[in-house]
């Protein structure tokens, strides 16, 4: 195989919207505070009888359908999750079971923040290996499960959704639509972002994930679109982990996409993890924001400090 490309993408978000009004009537904190601190409005939260597994089918559901492709036609399942609460069956198996799918490999990754971008590069390995023909990759997360609602530090950042694409062998003659990746970790601060516990609560150590995501995810970033033979300032957009509008802007800034759109989805869905990435790419292309064809720099990083890129051509 000489490539695979994204022929798709879907996404979704579960119906109940809390404000930062809402927040404030649980936790010492405003609507001035949250704005001011991480940029966030909103998010999204999943109820007790919605699993991430649900949410994670309903997105994959959707970038099915926009493929035009049927779950038969799907013959690898990867989802990227820290959320889910039971180990067997694993989350890919429940959305292969949801959607009705044939006898696919299911895979769960659990790489927190950066875990669509690892599961991306997963799938385009496996299409370019000739073990899969076309993979469903899909991140999703239920942040909610694993939040302290009375710790005003965490409990503003989170939200809960899905996101999901298709991925699929190119054809002789096309080039492939999904980049070289560039990932690694800082495995000694690992405890900047955590899920521990039981029952399991999520952590971090803020100030010290701004200054590591800000001064050293930029040359990194550079090193993806380098690997990809696109400049900076060739990119249509730039869909970094949607963490904190503060963290964003300036690694999109020090990036050098000048003439990119950034996507700041973090607004109105908050921190939603392995989420994030997918979700926000999804929304670009259903506003119609960037085309087929343009090349995107999708950037995750976060819990383990880790880290993945690849610069993608728009389905």
């Amino acid at each position: 195989m000489t490539g695979s490309r994204v022929v798709a993408v879907g996404h979704y978000q579960p119906a109940k919207v809390l404000t930062n009004d809402d927040l404030a009537a649980l936790v010492d904190t405003s609507d001035e505070w949250i704005r001011s601190r991480v940029g966030i409005e909103t998010r999204h939260v999943a109820g007790p009888d919605e699993p991430v597994d649900e949410l994670a089918a309903h997105a994959g559901a959707k970038a099915l359908a926009s493929a035009g492709l049927t779950p038969d036609d799907i013959d690898l399942v990867l989802v990227a999750t820290s959320t889910a609460v039971d180990r067997s069956p694993n989350t890919a198996a429940r959305v292969a079971a949801r959607l009705g799918m044939g006898s696919p490999a299911v895979m769960d990754l659990n790489v927190v923040c950066a875990g669509f971008t690892h599961a991306l590069a997963t799938a385009d390995h496996t299409v370019r290996a000739g073990a899969a023909t076309r993979a469903l990759v899909i991140g999703a997360d239920k942040m909610a499960d694993i939040t302290d609602w009375t710790d005003r530090t965490t409990c503003v950042l989170v939200g809960d959704g899905a996101g999901a694409a298709v991925v699929e062998a190119v054809r002789p003659g096309q080039d492939a639509g999904i980049g070289p990746v560039l990932w690694g970790s800082v495995p000694e601060m690992g405890h900047a972002v955590r899920i521990e516990g039981t029952p399991p609560r999520f952590a971090q150590e803020g100030q010290a994930v701004y200054r590591w995501a800000t001064t050293q995810l930029p040359p990194i970033a550079r090193k993806v679109c380098e690997r990809a033979g696109v400049a900076p300032e060739e990119l249509a957009a730039v869909v970094l982990h949607q963490a904190n509008l503060r963290i964003i802007e300036p690694v999109a800034q020090r990036i050098g996409a000048v003439n990119a759109v950034v996507a700041r989805d973090v607004v109105e869905s908050g921190n939603t993890s392995a989420a994030s990435i997918p979700m926000a790419l999804s929304k670009l292309v259903e506003r119609g924001e960037i085309t087929s064809g343009d090349p995107v720099l999708l950037f995750g990083f976060g819990g383990n400090l880790s880290y993945a890129g690849q610069v993608i051509r728009c389905p």
